[in-house]
């Protein structure tokens, strides 16, 4: 267990490396520069020795490997360099921004399972074929629906139509539930897919038949020896959807003018500000390897026969 552990720490650390480099090169390779934007302002009155100097004071002008070391040996010590748009480092606006958003995500990610699952046990108990048939279809069309228009109509319908949800100095709580609502919607229609999919193979088992002959109830059965064999697949493709919420939350950030890690994307996307894009890159990483890592370590958890499994191989 303890191999397995480092293995994927290793592995872990691999992938962060690799996503730096890349995002690393990408950033490099995008036309204009982020300081001529700024500084060549006529407004500013900077002349072009100064423009130069500000760039070597930034490390603009060094070549591109002294730039990529510099950049990752700050990244090792946890300094993120500065924003030149802001003119502030970058982890105070990560510090600023961030808490919003992992709020949001976090929430955003209960409430997408609590929905698979409504959807699922729905689907698993319903009475009649049609309902049933419903209900297998719903994720498709949830899965369908692009963010940023469901928070339009979330708020169209919620806040102008029916008065439910203030759009002017509402309470925390309210302020939260559209913005929620716009990032599970789209993230609970896999996990119901492949959960209405995974009861449905587990419901098979010879040991829900015995189950059942010995009568007990079909919820009771569902509820304590389906549900727990069935989570496997839907937690580990829940790991995976970690950075579509990322995704999500930038725009759904914009739509509902939430302070967060996705109004400061887009800024620094306008403004190419690459110290603040290559942080945000990382930290998408670094959740993405950390909630898969979680995961692995739960699934021996849910299914025994895989701790014996890493038993057998360490």
């Amino acid at each position: 267990m303890t191999r397995n552990l480092l293995n994927r720490i290793g592995q872990a650390a691999v992938v962060l490396l690799l996503a730096f480099t890349a995002s690393f090169l990408l950033l490099q390779a995008l036309p204009g520069d982020a300081l001529l934007i700024k500084y060549q302002n006529p407004e500013m009155g900077l002349s072009a020795e100064q423009i130069a100097e500000i760039r070597v004071l930034y490390g603009a002008d060094a070549p591109i490997w002294a730039q990529y070391g510099n950049t990752l040996w700050n990244f090792l010590q946890g300094s993120f360099g500065y924003s030149i748009q802001a003119g502030v480092p970058v982890n105070t606006l990560l510090a600023t921004n961030l808490p919003p958003t992992l709020r949001l995500a976090s929430l955003g990610l209960v409430f997408a399972i609590l929905l698979a699952g409504a959807i699922a046990f729905a689907a698993t108990l319903a009475p009649f074929a049609w309902l049933r048939n419903l209900l297998v279809s719903l994720p498709a069309l949830l899965v369908s629906v692009p963010v940023f228009w469901l928070g339009i109509m979330l708020i169209q319908i919620f806040s102008f139509r029916f008065r439910l949800v203030p759009v002017i100095n509402p309470s925390e709580f309210q302020a939260l539930l559209l913005p929620v609502a716009t990032l599970a919607i789209p993230i609970a229609a896999p996990l119901a897919q492949i959960l209405i999919r995974s009861l449905d193979e587990v419901q098979t088992q010879p040991f829900v038949a015995v189950a059942r002959a010995k009568g007990a109830s079909r919820l009771w059965v569902l509820w304590r020896h389906v549900l727990r064999n069935a989570l496997l697949p839907v937690l580990t493709i829940a790991g995976v959807l970690f950075g579509e919420l990322l995704a999500g939350a930038v725009v759904t950030e914009t739509v509902f003018g939430i302070n967060g890690i996705g109004r400061i994307t887009e800024q620094a996307v306008s403004n190419q500000d690459t110290a603040v894009l290559q942080a945000i890159v990382i930290l998408a990483a670094f959740g993405f390897v950390v909630i898969n890592l979680l995961v692995d370590l739960a699934a021996p958890l849910i299914d025994p026969r895989l701790k014996r499994s890493i038993g057998a191989t360490a």
